[in-house]
């Protein structure tokens, strides 16, 4: 597999995409190198003329004010590890913490880090190698994740576990295998593993990834059930949406024209309404939204994954040294609630959708779209568990980016708790996840019971993907069976697999 080169500056999304899921190997820019040395060569001459740094020759939070002799540096970080690394689980997933990993290298090749060659090489082993460190998800405020990411430099020095060829077991091990002796510290090598943000940053770039791909199949899902209606898609019209020019919504709205290509629902109907209600007619409107809440969060996080969050930080290719709040993701924190809570206008949307595709004065098919046989009563039921599922994402995108104390002394008396409010929004995706596979079973059952009916090119191939794994209910039998089997179909990805090359 073609390596990514790393060089501090234009890490891309898609870049880290391939490193964490599909295990690409990194290598460092020989430019990133050197600017890693000079960095280093300038915080030790400035150390040696008798500057205070902290974290290298002063101690670090509450403990700036104590001193660190040059003697005493190993043992110094040492004790800052073993005092911070404090995350408790559950525990990031591989593709997490390959990402936090990758972004913390691209980190230190700015060079203006202090970091030294052997910590940087530990980071690319470790990448290369498939070793990777288990990384508490809770314990971080987000002003760096100095309790989580700790863990990190924790494996490197062959403690604590991690995750090796699809088994977890100890750093030391792991590293025996590969031929990697355990880290030594030097410098201030621990502190620089720990002020770092990748683990709100290496989860947000996952989110990313994994809300493009829910609202692609929300958008597929919802052109099916749109069909299952027999609706008006006047408003997904091009010159339509390109009066209104909000650019998520004329993106999304291109995409259901595409999807739904070939359909019946272009060719005129007397019984057709002259318009939906807008969970239908506007849904694409709501991808839309959550799409630009999503460029926001890529815009700050593209920033963020090229950039230093070391405190004091030197300027590159200068003498200068100075002390930062650089490890500030508030920004970032901000945007990602607000792209929580335009999925929560996803999440609700879908849920009236299921209401009204449950009404027969509304859709003309039968009540909970039931066989017409009468042999069960369809999705009747239903409504309790999306009810439940959309309380649950309310609850979920409720702010946690302003709850913070005043600690290290009323030192650190701001925060953002980025890594929080990131693993919410990813509880709301996979929440989302079981919504889309609800609607995708009350769209092909409608159009099981409207047809047969001429779907889109693309829509047909979500159908025929759907009637695999999960037959018309025209007979009686447990629907969570089918519930389950929906939302593995969604959290799998096989719906967008089977159209890619359509």
């Amino acid at each position: 597999m073609e390596p990514i080169v790393l060089n501090g500056h234009d890490l891309t999304l898609d870049d880290l995409d391939r490193i964490a899921y599909d295990g690409a190997p990194v290598e460092i820019a020989a430019e990133a190198m050197e600017r890693v040395r000079k960095g280093r060569r300038t915080m030790e001459k400035l150390a040696h003329e008798g500057k205070a740094i902290y974290g290298f020759n002063r101690g670090v939070g509450w403990n700036k004010d104590q001193s660190v002799l040059e003697n005493q540096i190993e043992q110094e970080n040492r004790r800052v590890i073993y005092s911070h690394a404090l995350g408790y689980g559950p525990y990031n997933s591989v593709e997490e913490v390959r990402a936090m990993m990758a972004i913390r290298l691209n980190n230190l090749l700015i060079g203006a880090s202090c970091a030294s060659d052997d910590l940087v090489e530990m980071y690319r082993l470790f990448l290369n190698r498939g070793i990777t460190p288990r990384v508490p998800r809770r314990g971080s405020v987000g002003e760096a994740d100095i309790t989580t990411v700790t863990h990190i430099g924790m494996a490197f020095a062959g403690e604590n576990d991690v995750t090796y060829q699809g088994t977890v077991m100890s750093a030391g091990e792991a590293m025996a295998r590969e031929g990697i002796p355990p880290y030594r510290w030097q410098l201030k090598d621990a502190h620089t593993v720990m002020l770092s943000n990748s683990q709100g940053e290496g989860t947000a770039a996952v989110l990313v990834r994994e809300t493009e791909n829910l609202l692609a199949m929300s958008d597929l899902i919802y052109c099916l059930d749109y069909e299952g209606l027999n609706g008006n898609v006047e408003a997904m019209r091009e010159d339509v949406n390109a009066l209104r020019g909000l650019p998520g919504q004329q993106q999304c709205a291109a995409r259901c024209r595409r999807y739904l290509e070939g359909s019946y629902l272009y060719a005129p109907d007397a019984h057709r309404a002259l318009q939906d209600s807008l969970s239908f007619r506007g849904g694409f409107t709501i991808t839309g939204t959550v799409t630009d809440a999503l460029d926001v969060v890529k815009k700050f996080l593209a920033v963020q994954i090229n950039s230093p969050s070391d405190n004091p930080c030197i300027i590159p290719e200068t003498q200068e040294l100075y002390v930062t709040s650089n490890f500030e993701t508030t920004s970032l924190a901000v945007a990602v609630e607000m792209l929580a809570i335009a999925l929560g206008h996803l999440s609700r949307t879908i849920n009236y959708r299921m209401i009204k595709m449950a009404d027969p004065n509304f859709t003309g098919l039968t009540r909970f779209l039931a066989p017409r046989n009468g042999e069960s009563y369809g999705y009747s039921q239903m409504q309790d568990a999306f009810s439940a599922l959309d309380a649950e994402n309310r609850f979920l995108i409720t702010p946690s980016s302003v709850d913070f104390f005043a600690i290290e002394g009323y030192i650190e008396d701001h925060a953002s708790n980025l890594p929080l409010v990131v693993s919410k929004a990813l509880k709301l995706v996979d929440n989302i996840r079981y919504l889309v596979g609800m609607e995708a079973l009350y769209a092909a059952q409608a159009v099981d019971l409207r047809g047969p009916v001429k779907l889109g090119k693309y829509t047909q191939t979500a159908y025929d993907t759907i009637r695999r794994e999960i037959p018309m209910l025209d007979h009686l039998r447990p629907i969570q069976d089918d519930v389950q089997k929906a939302y593995k179909i969604v959290r799998s990805g096989v719906l967008l697999k089977n159209i890619e090359n359509l």
